[in-house]
């Protein structure tokens, strides 16, 4: 566990990094300010050691970033419509921070608070964190976990529980940027493949607009790995939002750890991911808008410098019952869980 006392986080306090380690060598770095994943660093057997993750140069730069960065996202991540709920019968509102839309759980969401760590060691750590009734409008205390767990075969765990006093709509997630060719390269050239037969159309801000959409035939069509430039603004449905930007909903046999749902290359072929999730849907981001992010370097990143695979509900869940998907409100009584795992690998 290190503090960086450089600079103070709004709360008056340093940040405080912790990085896992495992035996071949892979590190990962956190920070207790929005339990936020920094830094993933994979051993190449050519010697590299090879950043995997966008980043800022310092925890500080991450108060100046609207990309959410690495962040731990909550109540609720994605957007929420009109940043309104029904709950009782009746119109609850929710403080908006896109337009009238809630986007990550609002202003002062999870990314931009300070976590307890509740326990760690060489290769875990534990952030808790309470969220008050009201707390950017949401009904209920809340309080979650979240964990991050780095194994021997470099897979980062990342799981999530909470529980409320309150019904009140609940999706976690992490907000990482992949570029598996290292920080400054040009993320399109990665490939991907989703497990996934269907997406969410969304409008120009990125609220759903039609009913979930077969992927074939189309330029949003990932079952097979392709190239993210291959089709990229080939479909209307991209060009409202000058890229991918959407949810996809996974098959179900993802949904319990025993399928991967989607795999990420390098350009170079020397690094592969593959996501596992329990959550039903990823939300597949090709970096439209990153262009001015503080970098690691001390610059900016550019445009499409990194995706983002956001395991989560679908946008605007609380507001759409009738999507193929386990409900997205959490009960008093009830535990939330959801698990995420970032498996990384030298592709031999």
């Amino acid at each position: 566990m290190l503090t960086d006392t450089a600079a103070l986080a709004p709360d008056g306090q340093p940040f405080i990094l912790t990085t896992l380690r495992n035996t071949g060598g892979m590190a990962i770095t956190l920070m207790d300010w929005g339990a936020t994943w920094l830094s993933a660093i994979l051993p190449l057997s050519s010697g590299e050691n090879r950043e995997l993750l966008l980043g800022c140069r310092t925890p500080a730069d991450y108060l100046n970033q609207g990309a959410y960065l690495g962040a731990t996202v909550g109540r609720y991540a994605n957007r929420i419509a009109h940043a309104s709920l029904t709950v009782d019968g009746k119109r609850h509102p929710l403080v908006a921070n896109q337009g009238e839309h809630q986007l990550h759980g609002g202003p002062g969401g999870f990314h931009a608070r300070r976590w307890q760590i509740m326990a760690q060691d060489e290769q875990r750590v534990v952030y808790q964190l309470h969220s008050a009734d009201g707390d950017q409008g949401f009904p209920g205390n809340l309080d979650v976990t979240v964990t991050y767990l780095l194994t021997h075969d470099n897979r980062l765990e990342i799981s999530y529980q909470a529980q409320t006093d309150r019904a009140c709509p609940v999706n976690l997630t992490n907000h990482a940027y992949f570029n598996l060719d290292g920080t400054g390269n040009d993320a399109r050239q990665q490939r991907l493949q989703l497990f996934a037969d269907h997406y969410l159309p969304v409008d120009s801000e990125g609220i759903p607009c039609a009913d979930l959409t077969a992927v074939a035939g189309s330029g949003m069509d990932f079952c097979q790995p392709k190239s993210i430039e291959q089709d990229l603004l080939r479909d209307s449905d991209q060009q409202r939002v000058y890229g991918y930007d959407h949810a996809y909903l996974l098959h179900s046999a993802c949904n319990e750890l025993a399928a991967p749902a989607a795999h990420l290359w390098s350009a170079d072929g020397q690094v592969e991911l593959t996501v596992f999730t329990t959550a039903p849907a990823l939300q597949f981001y090709s970096g439209n808008y990153l262009k001015g992010t503080p970098s690691r370097n001390g610059g900016t990143y550019e445009n499409y410098q990194g995706v983002a695979l956001e395991s989560e509900f679908l946008p605007d869940s609380p507001n759409h019952p009738e999507w193929p998907q386990p409900d997205c409100w959490l009960q008093p009584g009830q535990r939330y869980q959801s698990a995420t795992h970032y498996q990384f690998r030298e592709a031999l």
